[in-house]
């Protein structure tokens, strides 16, 4: 099957916008909702207690919910009765969050109250010529004047590239049914469970010299590290969610010697690798979706810091840098952390540095960590130095802090590997890793740094 029809319909005689049921997408099982209807699926209250009922049925199942929606929001001739509907709707999506994938497709207008259902799921995608937006253009026009089109103020575009909400983008129906049903091969049908091992001819012990050869012989060259995965992973193959948006850093699913892992890394052709605030909600939030389903986290670190900015400061860099420091702290599946090249400052220590605690921290002998680079550490150190002095500085600084084998030394480092022995080291750490287990402390929850 397809997704294009339920299986086994459930409460199929309640009539209204929203209809749900068991079906099957590229073999797995889900619990699919479909919200639409000749009235573009205005929701009434009994609309909302089946989304309700259709979310609670996934959580007692244990099965992944998957929702395509198209809806003009609540229905206003039912008054208030249709938004208590959407919240008892909403409370239960989230008693489902971290227990079963939950995915939402866009398939036409999404206003309002299920514009913000998109807001509770792990994975959006947006079909192209949808839109969604919780407030239209005409309220937009009379409370600040601006004028926009439906597809401006909330476009599959925009909100692939500027809001992050959309994943992944499709041309049809057809082709998001497709990205599901990729995305669900990586993940497990809920977090009882492990993701299945896919059939891999790609050997394990496979020599990746040509990683090595990708980085650039200068501090400051660029490179694409999508490259570095695809020589890393099985048959050079990545799913990336958000690719448009925080383009500073990488998240991607892949399989490494048959195991689904989820990969996180920075990327040097956007501003030079350094973390933002949308990078470091973008990594936080893939972070604690690969903890929450089981799916051992692979980090490939080259950045020299978070970009500095006073526009940045004064919206919070300081907070949302630490979302994604505290989502690698509590995450308790496998991770093994690889520096390509440059690690330094705090940057260095919220990509999964070995005091966040990772696993395993494995380093490139091109690797620097440590503070800062040469040049800005002599800067503060030595103000007064002229050029000469300052050159012999920089290649003292260098030589004495900037190589992984001072960080090893310190323990900060397990091992120093070649480029070309970067698969099968982490096809083995994986298999090593793969029986790992943590006691989590009792409590109600965290309070991240949201």
């Amino acid at each position: 099957m397809t997704g294009n029809g339920p299986l086994v319909g459930l409460r199929s005689r309640t009539g209204g916008s929203v209809s749900f049921g068991v079906d099957e997408i590229h073999g797995r099982s889900v619990l699919k909702i479909e919200i639409a209807g000749d009235d573009r699926g205005s929701l009434r209250p009994a609309d909302g207690e089946n989304l309700a009922i259709a979310a609670r049925t996934a959580f007692q199942q244990r099965v992944p919910l998957v929702c395509f929606v198209a809806s003009s929001g609540a229905a206003v001739d039912e008054g208030i009765g249709a938004v208590h509907g959407w919240g008892t709707a909403a409370r239960e999506f989230v008693a489902c969050s971290g227990v079963v994938p939950i995915i939402f497709c866009v398939t036409g207008p999404t206003v309002s109250g299920p514009a913000l259902l998109l807001g509770l799921a792990d994975v959006v995608v947006m079909i192209d010529e949808t839109f969604a937006f919780v407030s239209g253009p005409r309220m937009v026009n009379q409370f600040t004047g601006e004028d926009l089109s439906n597809e401006g103020l909330g476009g599959a575009s925009m909100h692939s590239r500027t809001s992050g909400v959309a994943h992944f983008t499709s041309a049809d129906r057809e082709g998001a049914v497709d990205l599901i049903g990729e995305l669900l091969s990586y993940l497990p049908d809920h977090t009882d469970t492990t993701p299945r091992l896919w059939p891999c001819a790609d050997p394990a012990d496979r020599s990746t010299p040509e990683a090595g050869d990708l980085i650039p012989t200068t501090a400051t060259g660029s490179y694409d590290v999508r490259d570095v995965l695809s020589c890393v992973v099985d048959d050079g193959h990545l799913l990336e969610p958000r690719a448009q948006w925080a383009t500073n850093l990488i998240t991607a699913f892949a399989t490494i010697a048959g195991r689904p892992v989820g990969l996180v890394a920075n990327q040097p052709q956007s501003m030079a690798g350094t973390l933002d605030i949308p990078a470091s909600q973008k990594g936080a939030r893939f972070v604690a979706f690969c903890d929450a389903f089981n799916l051992p986290l692979v980090t490939f670190v080259d950045t020299s810091g978070f970009y500095p900015g006073k526009d940045l400061e004064w919206r919070g860099m300081i907070r949302y840098g630490a979302q994604l420091a505290f989502a690698y702290a509590r995450a308790t599946v496998p991770r093994v952390c690889v520096t390509l090249r440059k690690s330094y400052g705090g940057a260095y220590i919220v990509m999964d540095s070995r005091y966040m605690g990772n696993d395993l921290m494995l380093a490139w002998p091109t690797a620097e960590i440590a503070v800062m680079g040469a040049k800005g550490a002599v800067e503060i150190l030595h103000r007064n130095a002229d050029a000469d002095e300052r050159a012999e500085l920089e290649s003292s600084y260098e030589d004495r802090l900037l190589n992984p084998y001072i960080a090893a030394e310190r323990g900060s480092v397990d091992r120093i590997i070649e480029p070309a022995d970067t698969r099968s080291e982490l096809a083995s750490a994986l298999e090593i890793l793969a029986g790992k287990r943590e006691r989590i402390p009792r409590r109600r929850h965290d309070n991240g740094p949201l």
